[in-house]
């Protein structure tokens, strides 16, 4: 069997990997000259740091991460902080922690791997450009700096990302949303712990007229806030960053401080209607796109490339009929990411922005119960850190 993954971001890499692993002949497409050091995404929740684990690269990104086993829910209001910790799953899972990587470590890190086994083969700079397929397999063409490639393949796992070229030649709807306000990502390696007492690696920080998300990666703090209706300018400039930042640090502080990264996006709650045309399957963002609020993008689209590896060994080894588990891969992970992530995320993004002193009490009090509640308390732990989402998946025939 050969398959042929399109997109060499965390996703597809791991999805490479794990076939190549097993025996399967696997080529690796990327459009960009290398794994592009993107800051979007760069949290791994416990079930897919075993999938790591199970790859035998957990130990090297884990020397590259910082461990979070505890994320707080604070009111910028009220300065309360709710503090729940993972540590509680550790019956449950070998790793009760969030590990902040950034994604492209991850990329990079199994992209070289891929250039020691002899069955894979890793292409840069090769942008798709046409896709067919029959009975027998699919033909893609890419064009290259120089030239246009021919690459033939029994299946193709798309994995090229929110502007999928794959999913577009397929003519796979798209259907969801996108939120009207775009939202700004600064990072700085100033030391934001210094002046916020008890800050963890992970804050969801509520507040009615802005909220914010802060982050620690090893080398550097994100900080994520909705940037309204502003033009492009006036969110990269350096007002906008003394704003954001005096409202954390103070104005003083917020002058002198400088930013690594300042980075604006547009974000969509999106879902494809099918994950599978024939032999083509759609994974990541090419298949599904939410809002960062819980870090769940990344991680699902990890989970998508499992179980679909798992399904595409199964079919390699005679074990499963293709058309039978192809069909449940799509059933599996397009349920789930409307059932749990879909819904999930918006929840999250609600509870933060909750435009009313009312709103956000209400959401307080809430989450103040589940803390409180041994059982709502495990349960909320169990669908943050996605372990209920596998399990769900999984139950799916």
């Amino acid at each position: 069997m050969r398959v042929l993954v399109v997109g060499a971001g965390p996703v597809g890499a791991v999805a490479a990997y794990k076939l190549a692993l097993a025996g399967i002949d696997v080529t690796l497409l990327e459009s960009e000259p290398e794994c592009r050091e993107d800051m979007r995404a760069s949290t791994l929740h416990p079930p897919t740091l075993d999938m790591l684990a199970q790859l035998g690269v957990f130990d090297t990104l884990d020397a590259q991460g910082l461990r979070a086993p505890v994320y707080h829910y604070r009111n910028r209001r009220t300065n309360e902080v709710l503090a729940f910790d993972l540590t509680e799953l550790a019956d449950v899972t070998a790793f009760p922690f969030r590990l902040q990587c950034e994604q492209f470590k991850v990329a990079r890190l199994l992209v070289k791997l891929l250039g020691d086994l002899p069955n894979a083969a890793v292409h840069f700079s090769r942008r798709l450009l046409t896709l067919a397929q029959d009975s027998h397999g699919v033909t893609v063409h890419a064009e290259t700096p120089v030239s246009i490639e021919r690459f033939s393949a029994d299946y193709v796992i798309a994995a090229d990302g929110a502007n999928s070229t794959v999913r577009k030649w397929l003519g796979i709807e798209f259907e969801g949303f996108t939120y009207p306000e775009k939202f700004l990502t600064l990072s700085t390696n100033w030391p934001i712990e210094q002046s916020i007492e008890n800050l963890a690696a992970v804050n969801y920080v509520a507040d009615p007229q802005e909220w914010c998300v802060l982050l620690r990666v090893p080398s550097l703090w994100r900080v994520l806030v909705p940037a309204g209706a502003d033009d492009d300018r006036a969110l990269l400039s350096d007002a906008k960053k003394n704003a954001v930042f005096g409202r954390l640090v103070g104005e003083a502080q917020a002058a002198t401080l400088r930013t690594a990264h300042r980075t604006i996006y547009r974000v969509h709650q999106r879902v494809a209607r099918t994950y599978r045309a024939g032999r083509v399957l759609l994974a990541g963002d090419a298949a599904h796109l939410n809002n960062p609020l819980g870090g769940f993008g990344l991680n699902a689209g990890v989970h998508d490339v499992w179980n679909l590896a798992d399904k595409l060994i199964a079919i390699k080894d005679g074990a499963a009929d293709p058309d039978s588990v192809l069909d449940l891969y799509d059933r599996q992970r397009r349920r789930v990411m409307h059932d749990f992530v879909q819904a999930q995320t918006i929840r999250n993004k609600s509870m933060l922005e909750a435009g009313s002193e009312a709103a956000q009490a209400n959401h307080q009090r809430e989450m103040q119960e589940i803390l409180a509640d041994d059982k709502r308390r495990r349960a909320y732990l169990l669908t943050q850190s996605m372990l209920l989402s596998l399990e769900t998946a999984a139950a799916i025939q």
